[in-house]
C-alpha cells in the first residue's frame, strides 16, 4: 500500500540510502517519506545505527614461543551523518574490522612473552581500538570499544603452567609443615629436657630424704638401746630392707632383678658396700 502511494517508512535508529536513477540522493531518516518511483527514486537499502559486536578469535605466537587464542570483542556502529560512506564504501564491514584485528595482534603479541600477554591485554586493546578508529572513521563506522575478552594456550601449555603453580604451592606447603615439625621437635626436646631436670630433682630431693631418715633412725636406736654403735644398727636396717627388696622381687611373677652375688653369706658384703657408698656421700656432703 506504501509503494502505490509512493510512501516509505524508516524504522527508528536506521536510516534508508534514496538513489534516482541509481544515483545516490539522500539519506532518509526515520519516519514517513515521499518516494515518487516515477520519477525514478527508488531505496537502494537500509542503515542500522545500533551498536554492533563482533568476537574476533586470532591464533598467533608469543615472544617465548609460545601458541595462543586471543579472542577480540569490537563493539561498533554507523555513522549517521556518515551514512553514504558506510553504505557504499564498504561491502563486508565485518571481515574489514576483522582484517584490521588480526593485524595489530599480530604485530602486538609476538613482543611480549606469555604472562605480559595476560598482564597487559588492555594495552593490547587500546591498540586494537585505535587503529580500527583511524581505519574505519573513513567509512562512516565509530569504535565504540574494544576488549579483550579472552587468552587462551594451547592445552599442553595451560597444563604445564597448572602443574607449575601445583609445584610451587606444594613446595610451599612442605617448607610450613617441615617448620612446624621442627618447632614441635624443638618444644618436645624443651619439655622433656623440663621434665628430665624435674624428675633428678624429685631423685635427689628422695635420697636425701632417705639419707636423713637413716640418720635419724641410726641416732634415735642408739639413744635408746645402750651398748649399740651405729654400725650396728646401720647393719640392722640394710639386712632389714634387704630381705624386704628380696619379698617384693619374689612375689612379682614378671620381676627379672635379682642380686650377683646372692646368697646369705653375702649379705654382711652388701651391708658393708652400702654402708661404705652412703658413708662416703655423707663425707662429700
Amino acid at each position: 500500500m506504501g509503494n502505490l502511494f509512493c510512501l516509505v517508512q524508516v524504522d527508528q535508529s536506521t536510516v534508508a540510502i534514496k538513489e534516482t536513477f541509481g544515483k545516490f540522493d539522500e539519506i532518509l531518516d526515520p519516519g514517513c517519506h515521499f518516494l515518487p518511483w516515477c520519477l525514478g527514486s527508488q531505496l537502494a537499502g537500509h542503515l542500522s545505527l545500533r551498536v554492533q559486536q563482533l568476537d574476533v578469535r586470532c591464533e598467533t605466537k608469543t615472544k617465548d614461543n609460545v601458541f595462543v587464542n586471543v579472542v577480540a570483542s569490537v563493539q561498533y556502529r554507523a555513522l549517521a551523518d556518515k551514512a553514504s560512506d558506510a553504505f557504499y564504501k564498504l561491502s563486508n564491514t565485518r571481515s574489514q574490522i576483522q582484517a584490521y584485528v588480526f593485524d595489530v595482534i599480530r604485530a602486538s603479541v609476538p613482543k611480549l612473552n606469555l604472562d605480559d600477554v595476560f598482564e597487559q591485554k588492555n594495552e593490547i586493546a587500546k591498540a586494537v581500538e585505535d587503529e580500527l578508529g583511524k581505519a574505519m572513521s573513513a567509512y562512516g563506522y565509530e569504535i565504540v570499544q574494544t576488549l579483550i575478552v579472552d587468552i587462551e594456550p594451547d592445552e599442553h601449555v595451560k597444563r604445564a603452567m597448572n602443574e607449575i603453580n601445583a609445584a610451587a604451592r606444594m613446595r610451599l606447603a612442605a617448607n610450613e609443615k617441615a617448620e612446624a615439625e621442627k618447632i614441635l621437635q624443638i618444644k618436645r626436646a624443651e619439655g622433656e629436657a623440663e621434665s628430665k631436670y624435674l624428675s633428678g630433682l624429685g631423685i635427689a630431693r628422695q635420697r636425701q630424704a632417705i639419707v636423713d631418715g637413716l640418720r635419724d633412725s641410726v641416732l634415735g636406736f642408739s639413744e635408746n638401746v645402750p651398748g649399740t654403735t651405729a654400725k650396728d644398727v646401720m647393719d640392722m636396717v640394710l639386712v632389714t630392707q634387704y630381705f624386704d627388696t628380696m619379698k617384693e622381687i619374689g612375689a612379682s611373677s614378671k620381676s627379672s632383678a635379682v642380686f650377683i652375688p646372692h646368697g646369705p653369706g653375702a649379705i654382711r658384703d652388701v651391708a658393708t658396700q652400702i654402708r661404705d657408698g652412703l658413708l662416703q656421700s655423707s663425707a662429700h656432703q
